[in-house]
């Protein structure tokens, strides 16, 4: 069984609504994933499935939907892709909790850079279905417009870092 982590998109943030942690941990052993485990109260769900990362993300998006009256928007990872996540962060110099990485539902097109609005020197960069952003003021007050990163959901570094241990954790078996 793989191992996959699931992002939640405006969950518990003010977007689509509150869903408890419980209730997502329950949705998700109703779908018959195993070994479900969440983390902190944003919307972060692991566990083990059988199906292939499309459909487990379908599948999930469409069960908390039904919960919520509308689909949050979920975004799956295995294992694998979160660890190269973390290795591929850019900006060395950044505070973790200042370098957000955008999980987004497809690859970004090649040019979504090209409208981004940095008035505060934040930096980004691509890879793949993922937009780093290097917040140097932190991202709450942040006036970056950046429209590629509109279907996405974010994390800090420190909270992927966490998720990948623990999916580390989950899939060696701890």
């Amino acid at each position: 069984m793989a191992v996959y982590i699931a992002l939640l998109r405006a969950v518990n943030v003010g977007g689509t609504g509150a869903l408890p942690m419980a209730e997502l941990k329950a949705i998700c052993e109703d779908l018959g994933f195993s070994d479900v485990k969440t983390y902190i109260q944003s919307g972060n769900v692991l566990f083990r499935a059988d199906e292939a990362e499309k459909a487990v993300e379908e599948r999930l998006d469409e069960a908390i939907g039904k919960k919520l009256g509308k689909r949050p928007g979920v975004m799956v990872r295995s294992r694998k892709e979160l660890d190269g996540i973390v290795d591929g962060a850019p900006f060395p110099d950044a505070k973790p909790n200042f370098l957000l990485v955008y999980f987004l539902p497809e690859k970004a097109p090649g040019d979504a850079l090209e409208t981004m609005v940095a008035p505060d020197g934040e930096e980004a960069k691509l890879a793949g279905r993922e937009i780093y952003v290097h917040y140097p003021n932190g991202s709450g007050r942040s006036k970056l417009k950046l429209p590629a990163l509109k279907p996405g959901t974010s994390r800090n570094l420190n909270t992927v870092r966490k998720l990948a241990e623990m999916a580390a954790a989950l899939e060696d078996g701890d």
